[in-house]
């Protein structure tokens, strides 16, 4: 059922300075440009050689396709892999969860969340918090940080234009804003698919991308003990960890497999010395 949407509580304030440098557009962008002002006018100038021009320009495209099919590239503009390299974070990790929040699954995320003393930060998808908003509330009052995920996720978001990819991240940027009164500081793109014009609209809003070191597969694989072999495998500081609260796959028996997974990826975290934070805390970390 819908709950009804209330505005963000009074006395919260959202910090309205850029937190993240303009850097111009990414330099696969100016590329891209380039050559297609370069080829306009070289068909122009000499008509026969239209066919190399053409070629060039398949190179290029598949060349930025493959780039925005790699989550973790940085060719497209900045990109968060791991937690800044600061002394701060030397023994810190993040975990994310993505796709929520969910009424049945995010309560129960959050209660094993408190049982470990674990801050997270939750990827939401702006369509999903309107519906939940006393939901997405919580998890902030509970010491959790709210990351802007798209407004309706669709996984067509990789091929949308200039005008929709700002509409699906002005919109879940103003919703989130709206139900928590905090402005989200990161973006991931879903499932971490983009393309090569989705850069200038982050740097409009403040927005940097954010991707993973590790994931655990886990809204695909009902095995929990697959699910932490991946999380932990190599575990390292400064690592950034990818689950999801929304479309979360269950074990034989119905369980979330996060909820099974995550109490043993946590105790082998702490067996190392390694200790979560939220991604905003990282970057404020020295």
């Amino acid at each position: 059922m819908t709950e009804p949407i209330t505005r963000a509580p009074l006395g919260l304030e959202v910090t309205p300075e850029r937190r993240w440098p303009v850097t111009g557009h990414p330099i696969a962008l100016k590329l891209t440009t380039a050559w297609h002002a370069a080829a306009l006018a070289g068909c122009a100038i000499a008509p026969s050689t239209w066919p190399w021009w053409l070629t060039g320009t398949a190179i290029n495209h598949a060349a930025v396709t493959l780039a925005g099919l790699w989550p973790r590239s940085s060719l497209l503009g900045p990109n968060w892999t791991h937690l800044p390299a600061v002394a701060g974070n030397a023994n810190c990790i993040a975990l994310t969860i993505d796709d929520g929040p969910d009424p049945e699954v995010t309560p129960r995320v959050l209660d094993l969340l408190d049982q470990y003393a674990i801050r997270a930060t939750f990827f939401c998808i702006g369509e999903r918090a309107r519906r939940y908003p006393s939901l997405t509330r919580e998890i902030v009052a509970r010491g959790h940080t709210i990351e802007n995920h798209s407004y309706t996720h669709r996984h067509t978001f990789s091929v949308k234009t200039p005008g929709a990819l700002a509409k699906e991240v002005d919109t879940a940027q103003r919703t989130l804003i709206e139900l928590t009164g905090e402005r989200p500081t990161f973006f991931r793109a879903p499932a971490g698919l983009r393309n090569v014009l989705l850069e200038p609209v982050l740097q409009k809003h403040d927005l940097r991308l954010v991707s993973w070191t590790k994931r655990g597969f886990d809204t695909r694989e009902p095995d929990p003990e697959r699910v932490r072999q991946r999380l932990l495998h190599n575990l390292s500081p400064r690592d950034i960890l990818l689950v999801h609260d929304g479309n979360a796959a269950t074990t034989a028996n119905g369980q979330p497999v996060l909820l099974c997974a995550l109490p043993r990826v946590f105790e082998a975290a702490r067996h190392q010395g390694l200790r979560f934070i939220t991604l905003r805390k990282s970057f404020t970390e020295e």
